[in-house]
Formats: structure tokens, C-alpha cells, sequence
């Protein structure tokens, strides 16, 4: 009985160590204070200002463009490479395996500056341009080691079936191959849609003016003072995630639902 008290305190000490700041920071995008030291008192004016802010809007909108479009073409590459890698042989491959964890274990600082000494020797203007390829670099082993996971798990034999019933590459890929390996998909682009929203190392050596990013722009105003609209700001953003998430759980418990009444 002790022993599972112990156990349920250590489990609640975690959650409030990780869930605090941000519950902390939610209650202060209602404080009256420009300061966030103390809660002076409850108000929206913060979530009104915020839509007057022409230049956090305009970083967020930025920001929202590169994860976007870096997601998008880092998951249909990744996709494409984890499945040929893993199913065909070739020279190089194990060599190519091992170049895919150099933009994970490395230090992002080391992967900035070599990406902007490239833009520089391509004499490339720094923008939204290189901003998006520099991010599509370093998502795109992500979603390969995420996809390799589910791959290397699946039953490969219902592939030969398929073939076996006529089925062409396009049709077994679409109805065999990709509902499979379609978990370690979701998990790849989430993870590379993240790692895009919240970059700051990569984007500082990477952009240029007037395509500043959401976490460049708060990073700047460190030096002056975190205003409260960027803490209203942030607080739609942890909303819309939840409720993502939680669209994306019921969405999931209905089809394990379905797959048992089956």
C-alpha cells in the first residue's frame, strides 16, 4: 500500500513538473499586468492586441508556411526512401544508412552554418527559400528512421500475395503497403512538423529579412521583454494542439472500435 502511494506521488510530481510552466503560462495570458511576475488580475485584452500585432501575425504566418511545406515534401521523401532502402540493395546502402543519423546526433549550430556556407558559395539570397530546403534537410531522416520502424515490423509476404493476384505495384502499394507503414507516416511528419515550428538554431543562420519565424521573434524580444500577447499567443497555439489531439484520439478509438466488431 505504501509502496503504490510512493508511487502514484512520484507519477502526479512528474505531470506538475512538466505541466506547471505551461499551465502558468496560460493563466498569465489573462493577467491585467504587463508584467509576468504577479497575477494583478483577469482580462482579454491581450488576445485583442494580438491580432493587432502586425509583426508577430506575420512571423506566425511564416512560421506556419515553412512546417507546412517542409512536412509535407520531407514525409513524401522520407516515405519514398525508407521503402527503398529497406527493400532493395544496392552499393552504398549501408554506407547512406549511416549518413542518416549525422543530422540527428550532430549539433544543430554545426548544421547551420554548413547549410548557410552552401547558400553562400550558391550565392542564394537568404529567404523563405532556404529557410524551407534547410528544414526539409534536417526532417527528412526523421521521418525515414520513423517509417524504418514500422517497416521493419511488417509481414512482406502479403506484398508477394498481392502480386501473386495480379495486382499491380501502384495497387499493392496503395492498399497493402502504405495502410501499414501509414502509423510511422503520422509519427514522421509529426515529428518533423514539430522540430520545424519550434527551430531556432538552423532558421537564425538560414533566413533572411522580412521571413522571420514565430521562435526567431520571440528569441528577439528577450532582450526588450516577453510581451502578454505572446503568451495569448502561445496559448491558441496549445489549444489548437489539443484539440487535434484529441480529434486525432477519438478518430483512432473509433476505427480500433470498428476493427473488433469486425
Amino acid at each position: 500500500m505504501k509502496n503504490k502511494i510512493l508511487k502514484n506521488l512520484f507519477i502526479v510530481l512528474v505531470f506538475i513538473f512538466l505541466y506547471l510552466p505551461i499551465l502558468a503560462l496560460i493563466a498569465f495570458s489573462f493577467n491585467d499586468s504587463k508584467l509576468n511576475i504577479v497575477f494583478e488580475g483577469f482580462t482579454l485584452e491581450w488576445y485583442k492586441t494580438l491580432f493587432t500585432n502586425t509583426t508577430l501575425l506575420e512571423s506566425l504566418g511564416n512560421t506556419l508556411i515553412v512546417a507546412i511545406t517542409s512536412t509535407v515534401i520531407s514525409t513524401i521523401v522520407g516515405t519514398i526512401a525508407a521503402i527503398g532502402l529497406y527493400k532493395y540493395d544496392f552499393k552504398g546502402k549501408d554506407f547512406i544508412n549511416s549518413l542518416l543519423y549525422i543530422p540527428v546526433v550532430i549539433p544543430e549550430i554545426v548544421l547551420g552554418i554548413s547549410l548557410l556556407s552552401i547558400y553562400t558559395l550558391m550565392k542564394l539570397n537568404l529567404g523563405l527559400g532556404t529557410l524551407i530546403i534547410s528544414h526539409i534537410a534536417f526532417s527528412i531522416p526523421y521521418v525515414i528512421i520513423s517509417i524504418r520502424t514500422v517497416i521493419s515490423s511488417m509481414n512482406w509476404q502479403i506484398e508477394e500475395a498481392a502480386h501473386d493476384l495480379g495486382a499491380s505495384d501502384f495497387l499493392t502499394f496503395r492498399k497493402i503497403i502504405l495502410p501499414e507503414i501509414t502509423p510511422g507516416i503520422i509519427s514522421g511528419a509529426t515529428l518533423a512538423f514539430t522540430l520545424s515550428l519550434d527551430d531556432v538554431i538552423i532558421s537564425y543562420f538560414t533566413t533572411g529579412p522580412g521571413s522571420n519565424t514565430l521562435p526567431l521573434q520571440i528569441y528577439s524580444m528577450i532582450k526588450t521583454g516577453i510581451t502578454p500577447d505572446v503568451n495569448a499567443l502561445t496559448t491558441l497555439i496549445i489549444l489548437v494542439v489539443m484539440i487535434i489531439l484529441f480529434t486525432s484520439t477519438i478518430i483512432q478509438a473509433r476505427k480500433l472500435k470498428k476493427g473488433y466488431q469486425i
